[in-house]
């Protein structure tokens, strides 16, 4: 006889949410998506009762669009990228909890809505304004010790688990969260990205900036690109404290 497994969802939309078991087929290197599409083929739970496939999100399949973010056994990471049978063997437990993330806006059973996100990047200025009209030759060099900080800095894929491990990520604060605070650093390192350094920190001089974290670094904990939030953390802010200190000696020349 085939083993099995429960998949136990929390499902449900705004004001309605419930948990629901469904009992699944273990199979070698199955996901967790993998799982989920099995229950969409055929949606019935472990009463026997046919109900609706259950809604998730999910994009590249290979942990780089950061779409499938959920709670898997309550820790939040990537549905791609989590195997079954590594974590049955890691719990000793067939059951297995899927939850949405708590700290975004509940869409319907796993989707989350990570607008909240988006519009933090756009706060922070999280890109390069780049004149097309002409050709400016090559830019200046970027050492490589800065360049592997860049590269790792740029692997964010804004999938929201670093705000839901985030204790100051929550109602009563406006704290934007470690991922835009880290990506004001990456454009900052670039070159040309520097010369408008300004319009990235002053909004980490916010209540939603600098000031809302912590250091409680559950960030660092849970990042599944494993990208260096608290060191960036630390470096805005004394590149806040820098800026700061800079708008106060700064005096209009007429």
């Amino acid at each position: 006889m085939a083993e099995t497994y429960i998949l136990s969802i929390y499902r449900g939309e705004p004001g309605h949410q419930y948990w629901e078991d469904f009992e699944l087929e273990l199979q070698p290197f199955a996901n967790i998506i993998s799982a989920l599409m099995l229950i969409q083929r055929n949606p019935v739970n472990t009463k026997g009762q046919k109900v609706n496939p259950i809604t998730w999100e999910a994009g590249c399949l290979e942990e780089v669009c950061g779409s499938c973010s959920m709670l898997i056994n309550s820790y939040p990471r990537q549905a791609c990228s989590a195997l079954i049978e590594p974590i049955i063997k890691e719990t000793g437990n067939r059951t297995i909890k899927l939850a949405p993330l708590t700290k975004f806006p509940l869409v319907r059973d796993l989707i989350i809505d990570r607008s909240r996100m988006f519009e933090n990047l756009k706060k922070v200025h999280a890109w390069l304004d780049v004149d097309n009209t002409q050709n400016l030759g090559p830019g200046p060099k970027i050492s490589q010790e800065k360049q592997k900080i860049m590269y790792s800095l740029s692997t964010c894929m804004t999938c929201g688990c670093c705000s839901e491990a985030c204790p100051q990520v929550n109602d009563h604060s406006p704290f934007m969260g470690p991922a835009p605070i880290s990506q004001v650093r990456l454009f900052n390192l670039n070159p040309v990205g520097y010369t408008q350094k300004d319009k990235r920190l002053h909004p980490l001089m916010k209540p939603e900036g600098i000031i809302g974290c912590g250091n409680n670094q559950n960030c660092k904990r849970v990042c599944p690109k494993n990208i260096p939030l608290t060191d960036s953390i630390a470096a805005m802010d004394r590149e806040v404290n820098v800026q700061a200190f800079q708008d106060f000696f700064s005096f209009p020349t007429d």
